[in-house]
């Protein structure tokens, strides 16, 4: 594994997260305990618009949106792509990342795949791996320290 391509910078994630209204969710779980639907509904109530993914799934809803089969079912390019699957299937969802206009492709905890984000980084995607969305808007907003977690950020401002 190379380490560098798993650093990014407190502003590099605050951006994607600032600029990002929109995230396909590959891999949302309709299961109320699977991370892939709290780390959704927390964006959700965050404010983020949420399009889930899941084959299995497809037809139903899950946190009240319409579940999509795979991101090119999809009416509307959502700004990221979240990827709930692992590492080995990430390499096709950034070509379909691709051809959908996506900004951003985010691969959670656990999903590292250096050829996937190569091909991003080549489409002028923003890649980030190895990381939770939800987890990161937390720490940089704040929240997390909350409940004692400390996060290296001091603020008085709420996101």
């Amino acid at each position: 594994m190379i380490e560098e391509d798993l650093y990014y910078s407190e502003k590099y994630i605050k951006n994607i997260l600032e600029n990002t209204l929109s995230i396909a969710v590959v891999g949302l779980s309709a299961n109320w305990n699977r991370p892939s639907y709290f780390a959704a509904k927390y964006l959700q109530i965050k404010g983020y618009k949420i399009f889930p993914i899941n084959p299995k799934a497809k037809g139903e809803k899950i946190l009240g949106e319409h579940v999509y089969g795979n991101l090119n079912d999809l009416k509307t390019c959502p700004d990221m792509v979240d990827i709930f699957r692992n590492s080995e299937y990430a390499e096709q969802i950034v070509i379909d990342s691709i051809k959908i206009k996506a900004k951003t492709v985010w691969m959670q905890l656990g999903v590292i795949n250096h050829k996937a984000a190569k091909i991003a980084k080549e489409s002028n995607l923003n890649v980030v791996m190895n990381r939770c969305p939800k987890i990161e808007y937390a720490r940089l907003s704040g929240e997390l320290s909350w409940g004692g977690i400390n996060t290296g950020i001091i603020t008085n401002k709420k996101r």
